[in-house]
């Protein structure tokens, strides 16, 4: 099994940053993909960022420029950079696995979710 817990989240003014952090413990894997989604209030979840066990990473195309993901291999710890907040930013914000290829495909285990409010 694996393990994910997330951190960093909490309440930011808009135009404002905060960095996630979800750290990664249990069983590991050879191939795999990091992923951030988010669920705001009323709505589906999303994707918003993932990044390989190569470094290669992926953005919801309405993110980029705004949000950057990035991985510390020796702390099994993944990041969201979120810089430029906007209250629409508002959700709960989950880390998740996948293993093997493709960063949007189907993810194996998920964090509880750290909660993100964006405040005018």
């Amino acid at each position: 099994q694996v393990q994910l817990v997330e951190s960093g989240g909490g309440l930011v003014q808009a135009g404002g940053s905060l960095r996630l952090s979800c750290a990664a413990s249990g069983r590991t894997f050879t191939m795999f993909y990091m992923g951030w989604f988010r669920q705001a209030p009323g709505k589906e979840r999303e994707f918003v960022a993932a990044i390989s066990w190569r470094d290669s990473t992926a953005y919801a195309d309405s993110l980029k420029g705004r949000f950057t993901i990035s991985g510390d291999n020796a702390k099994n710890t993944v990041y969201l950079q979120m810089n430029s907040l906007k209250r629409e930013d508002t959700a709960v914000y989950y880390c998740a696995m996948r293993k093997g290829f493709g960063a949007r495909g189907e993810y194996d285990y998920w964090g509880q979710g750290t909660q993100v409010t964006v405040s005018s």
